[in-house]
């Protein structure tokens, strides 16, 4: 029930909503839920009287929204040219095997997901990664697992 009252709020909040506001509505709602829903698809698309299909191929064109919750520590591997020169696939090939899950995954105890991104803006620290908006300069396999035992030992200590 919480997610439609939000979403009521979100919608109510764009006077008489039309097709020309959707990026906003659902950028909106990925920043309330983390995600775009099903749910959210159907009732943005009766409330803007849009297919759902028109929502997805608007959506999906752009790399912005996701279609899964992520994890609680959302991992972005940047890969443009500056840090995949400098490595950062061997730094994805580190992640991958550590977590045991692929780019656009999340960990099934919902602690981690990871993201492949175009450029992060940050050349001057290639390779880079970014957990949850933090930046790691200079990532490399080792210092990548080192930073996920940390991680894990934080949420260890909280429970």
């Amino acid at each position: 029930m919480k997610q439609f009252e939000q979403l009521d709020e979100i919608l109510n909040r764009f006077k008489e909503p039309k097709r020309d506001q959707l990026i906003p509505i659902l950028q909106e709602v990925q920043e309330k839920e983390g995600y775009i829903s099903r749910e959210a698809v159907r009732l943005i698309g009766q409330r803007l009287r849009i297919p759902a299909g028109k929502i997805y191929g608007v959506a999906t064109f752009y790399n912005q929204f996701r279609f899964k919750p992520i994890g609680k520590y959302h991992i972005q591997v940047c890969r443009g040219t500056a840090c995949h020169v400098k490595g950062s696939s061997r730094v994805m090939d580190t992640l991958t095997q550590e977590l045991k899950i692929k780019p656009g995954e999340t960990t099934r105890d919902g602690l981690f997901s990871v993201e492949v991104v175009a450029c992060l803006g940050a050349c001057g620290l290639a390779p880079v990664v970014s957990i949850n908006g933090e930046f790691y300069a200079n990532m490399t396999g080792r210092k990548l697992s080192k930073l996920l035992r940390e991680y894990r030992r934080k949420e260890n200590q909280k429970q």
